[in-house]
């Protein structure tokens, strides 16, 4: 039962008690994930906490999720109780030995971990629109943002600078929307009433600087264990959309981060995804093919991800088929769904002759599970009904007292806690807009009309008299009739014989070449 190939899941036996076999999730296919499902009370927390401890043993650092806050024990030693024993005596763990770990508690509020962030640009509009919950229309505005953002240089860091952006796009709607497609102010103002509504659920404490180091999460000790990384998410469960696109990012950015490593023989890094339903409710098309093509990359990088629900309807199919190892609790069967989560469940394992799968899985017993797991050659082992091993650390939540104790001792201690603001959008705009202001007030001061008179008497424009004078009376426009035909006359004489002269001009100057 040794961790430099394996990690020990619990003992399977026959069903006449003649022998027990070890049950092991070997490390060179611990990167070709699994899935950990039950109904609530069934020992998935337990599952989830045994797994992290053998991939830490092995040297793998882990990220995990603590939703209800029973896997922070696992930062302090276990204690000897006697159900932990009579477990370990009946599948043969010996010597069964109790240790802490090394945890780094992170918490997207900074109040039970420490701080977690990732900037605007980071996330992206693709996740940004799903975390809002836009339209069709709201995501095409979201994306022409980023696109400005792009061109105009504009730093995308934290949720003030979005509402910045998107006020200045609001601004400049038609010559935006020349070159962009339609951008219209009710799409703007839908979003940003969509981005006040994540502000007042704490997603502000989310975006922002210093943003989340990727190596940070892949740490390992001196003595060669890997770090476990348990974000606490019992306060981020309230607002389950921002849980799920959070871990998204966080996949996201290890497949983009990480360099391809093949098939090593054990994997860099293994991230667990509890309430994994959260993360498939509602998504649009995008989103779910956005999944899928990570979790089917991802191995390449080294990264093994565990999905963790109540039942396996919850993971689409096309994602489901990518999850080799399996670790399935008990389910109940009351609902025609339910039913059908059963049967599910059921064929996705390698049938066992000696009992029937859908009937087994109604009647484990708690911390008994089914299991089957890749063997030689990445094969699916036979399903085998399994008592799954105690954990060696403590089993249940730790102290107020014992979190910050560890917090303080943490490696990134001091590095997240401070926010830093330096300039991005809000403030480039801001200083745009004064500059603009500011233009627009000197054109006003420079007084007078910008239009000039000429000046024949040899100077620029004329200037104004010192002293008003009474303006000279108009002459009278009425005329009699005898003036007005004589007038005529003159002006068609004169006309006549100035076109005469003209073409006698151009007459003879034309003769004269």
């Amino acid at each position: 039962m040794a961790q430099d190939t394996g990690i020990f899941l619990g003992a399977s036996r026959k069903p006449d008690d003649s022998y027990q076999k070890p049950e092991e999730l070997l490390l060179r296919y611990g990167n070709r994930h699994g899935l950990v499902t039950g109904a609530t009370g069934t020992g998935k927390t337990v599952s989830l906490q045994i797994m992290a401890e053998g991939f830490s043993n092995a040297g793998v650092p882990v990220f995990c999720a603590d939703v209800k806050g029973d896997l922070s024990g696992i930062a302090m030693m276990g204690t000897a109780q006697d159900f932990l024993l009579k477990r370990a005596s009946e599948i043969r763990l010996d010597p069964y030995e109790f240790q802490e770990f090394p945890v780094i508690f992170w918490d997207l509020f900074g109040e039970q971990g420490h701080p977690i962030r990732a900037t605007v640009s980071e996330m992206g509009p693709l996740l940004l629109s799903r975390l809002m919950n836009l339209t069709e229309a709201q995501e095409g505005v979201m994306n022409i943002a980023f696109r400005i953002a792009d061109e105009e240089g504009l730093l995308l860091l934290d949720m003030k600078d979005l509402q910045a952006l998107l006020a200045n796009i609001a601004g400049r709607a038609d010559e935006i929307g020349a070159r962009y497609g339609n951008v219209t102010k009710q799409s703007v103002g839908a979003i940003q009433r969509s981005l006040l509504i994540l502000e007042q659920q704490g997603g502000a404490n989310f975006f922002g600087e210093p943003a989340l180091r990727i190596s940070d999460l892949m740490r390992t000790t001196r003595d060669g264990r890997g770090a476990i990384s348990v974000l606490a998410a019992d306060k981020l469960m309230m607002n389950p959309r921002l849980y799920a696109t959070f871990l998204l990012w966080l996949m996201s950015e290890l497949f983009e981060v990480l360099p391809e490593v093949g098939d090593p023989d054990k994997p860099r890094l293994v991230f667990f995804f509890d309430e994994a339903h959260l993360l498939f409710d509602d998504a649009p098309k995008a989103l779910i093919d956005r999944v899928e093509q990570v979790v089917r990359l991802i191995r390449s990088k080294g990264v093994g991800v565990y999905f963790v629900t109540q039942n396996p309807l919850d993971v689409p199919e096309t994602v489901l088929a990518q999850l080799g190892n399996r670790v399935q609790h008990a389910l109940r069967a009351y609902t025609p769904r339910e039913q059908k989560a059963v049967r599910t469940a059921a064929d996705t394992f390698r049938p066992n002759p000696d009992f029937d799968c859908a009937t087994a899985i109604t009647q484990l017993g708690t911390g008994e599970a089914l299991v089957s797991t890749l063997q030689e050659k990445g094969v699916p082992s036979m399903v085998q009904r399994t008592l799954i091993r105690p954990p060696s650390s403590r089993l249940g939540p730790i102290t107020p007292q014992e979190r910050q104790k560890v917090i303080a001792a943490s490696p990134v201690a001091g590095q997240y806690d401070e926010t830093i603001d330096r300039e991005s959008a809000f403030e480039m705009l801001q200083k745009k807009a004064s500059e603009a202001q500011a233009a627009e007030q000197k054109a006003r001061e420079s007084g007078g009309s910008r239009w000039t008179l000429p000046d024949f008497d040899g100077g620029g424009s004329a200037p104004a008299p010192s002293q008003p004078r009474r303006p000279a009376p108009r002459p009278s426009n009425r005329q009699t009739v005898t003036e007005a035909a004589i007038k005529s006359v003159v002006r068609s004489v004169g006309s006549s014989l100035g076109r005469a002269i003209v073409r006698g001009i151009l007459g003879s100057l034309s003769r004269g070449r």
